[in-house]
């Protein structure tokens, strides 16, 4: 297997920031920093740093490879460019900091290349490209930050509710109707002065809850039409809906960008890790890859252990052979990690373009 100091002549490592990008290009067979500089993100900046690479490497666009640091966030638009250049780039590791030791942009960036040195080049993590990408990296934060807005609001409300008479039996959850309800209401002049002001937040609250409601709406509209027009696969398999499946899609990219099985199931955080010692053989789940993806596929075996009668008769045989919930729920998410992949590399299975 070749690694990367043997398919590439340069590597430059990127450390990312809002205001500035840090480069240093090295030579991948030495590992000698050839040059460092940074430059500022905007449009202009972004294409002296482009410049300055094909100076440096002597236009070897095939020769020289990218490892940006946050190339889905502060490197968004530097990854873009670098791709339409015709550079390969990919998502660097998160550099790790030696107690005591030293940290500069310099440093990080320096770190981002020869870290890639020693590494298979068929086994790196190529940046995340297309519309498809782009479409749901907005929609799916959004969804995130709308689903805790809306938990902080509606914890907010209820507290109230319970902490003032103001007409609602708030003993239990209020249904959407109620708060629905509650958002009509107006101002009442002839209650005490606490209660007009507990009143008024809580109509405000009421408020933004409904319109929060309608907004997740509309974003899971959003979500389910980009899965059903690019990965309708998805959406056919066993407790797979839109908002899985779009975590899914998300993290996959496009063909080709993950490897191998192996690799999906590490991405995924599904693969086993052993931690055997002495007479003690043992696995243990696996904590880092993509955590969203992970959430996916757990959301999914979740589902599937109340609804699919296949997974509830896997479940029922594997307790008999002792085995813990945390247990049978690792082989399930290796399972549909493993089932998913298989689908997703089909040709034809996933249309990128918009």
């Amino acid at each position: 297997m070749s690694i990367v100091a043997d398919v590439y002549r340069f590597v430059v490592g990127v450390d990312t920031h809002a205001a500035t990008h840090s480069y240093c290009l090295v030579e991948a067979a030495t590992a000698r920093t050839v040059d460092q500089a940074t430059f500022p993100t905007s449009s202009a900046g972004l294409r002296r740093a482009i410049a300055w690479i094909e100076r440096r490497t002597g236009t070897r666009i095939r020769e020289t490879l990218i490892s940006v640091e946050g190339s889905s966030s502060y490197g968004t638009r530097l990854t873009r460019e670098l791709l339409r250049a015709g550079y390969r780039v990919v998502d660097a590791p998160s550099p790790r900091r030696e107690r005591g030791g030293s940290k500069t942009d310099a440093i990080d960036a320096h770190k981002a290349a020869v870290t890639m040195l020693a590494r298979p080049s068929d086994g790196l993590a190529d940046a995340r490209t297309g519309d498809l990408h782009e479409c749901l990296k907005t929609l799916l934060p959004a969804r995130d930050r709308m689903t805790r807005e809306k938990t902080r609001q509606f914890n907010a409300m209820v507290a109230l509710l319970r902490e003032h008479d103001l007409g609602i039996d708030a003993r239990g959850k209020p249904t959407l109707t109620i708060v629905k309800q509650i958002a009509r209401w107006r101002e009442r002049p002839s209650d005490s002065r606490a209660k007009q002001f507990a009143r008024a937040e809580v109509i405000t609250l009421a408020q933004r809850i409904v319109a929060l409601h309608v907004q997740l709406a509309q974003n899971l509209a959003a979500v389910r039409e980009l899965v059903a027009a690019h990965a309708p696969v998805l959406l056919e398999l066993p407790g797979v809906g839109p908002i899985s499946a779009g975590l899914i899609l998300n993290a996959w990219a496009y063909r080709g960008r993950v490897k191998s099985e192996a690799a999906w199931a590490a991405l995924a955080g599904v693969s086993p890790i052993e931690i055997s010692s002495g007479q003690r053989q043992y696995r243990r789940l696996n904590r880092g890859g993509d955590r969203q993806l992970n959430r996916a596929l757990h959301a999914i075996v979740l589902t599937n252990s109340r609804c699919d009668q296949q997974t509830k008769e896997f479940i029922a045989a594997r307790i008999t052979q002792g085995k813990s919930p945390r247990a049978i729920r690792r082989i399930l998410k290796r399972y549909l990690a493993r089932r998913i992949y298989r689908i997703l590399n089909q040709p034809g299975a996933v249309t990128t373009a918009a």
